[in-house]
């Protein structure tokens, strides 16, 4: 059986982006969507470690909502993927935790991953490469936005 929800994986970005002057309305308004069930919660113990000395309110916030969050365990598979994507030098071996998440949302099963990481994980000339990795190695294609690209606007619909 499918559980509700679009299966996302998010990493530490997102709830850091909370208390980010620049971030917060669209990492707030995402987390109200996973609360609501539009969005299926995926993590990582890996997040779990970034966010350990991250704010209070930050660390709160993961606590909340990782309670009814499927938790990817680090995995062979993960790790063979992460090293494939360092191998295509998709990122240099100082972004391997980054490769990583993309591996454990891969080998987890997310249908997308929102991350605030422009450089590393949502960028126009990685997705693609991170894609074409993950076909090689017999794992599905991942959507990959930042929060606010995965906002449902009210008057979407209007120009239709």
């Amino acid at each position: 059986m499918r559980r509700k929800g679009i299966a996302v994986y998010v990493d530490s970005s997102v709830f850091g982006g909370t208390l980010d002057d620049e971030f917060a309305n669209e990492s707030q308004e995402f987390f109200e969507y996973v609360r609501s069930g539009r969005f299926r919660l995926l993590s990582s113990l890996l997040v779990a470690d970034e966010l350990a000395k991250a704010p209070d309110a930050v660390r709160k916030l993961f606590d909340e909502l990782v309670a009814a969050a499927e938790l990817i365990p680090v995995t062979p598979d993960a790790l063979e993927l992460q090293q494939a994507y360092l191998s295509a030098r998709i990122v240099n071996p100082k972004s391997s935790d980054d490769a990583l998440h993309v591996a454990l949302a891969t080998v987890g099963g997310a249908e997308l991953i929102v991350s605030w990481n422009f450089r590393h994980i949502v960028h126009f000339d990685k997705i693609p490469r991170y894609n074409a990795v993950n076909r090689l190695y017999g794992w599905r294609e991942l959507a990959i936005h930042s929060p606010q690209e995965v906002m449902i606007y009210e008057d979407e619909n209007e120009d239709l």
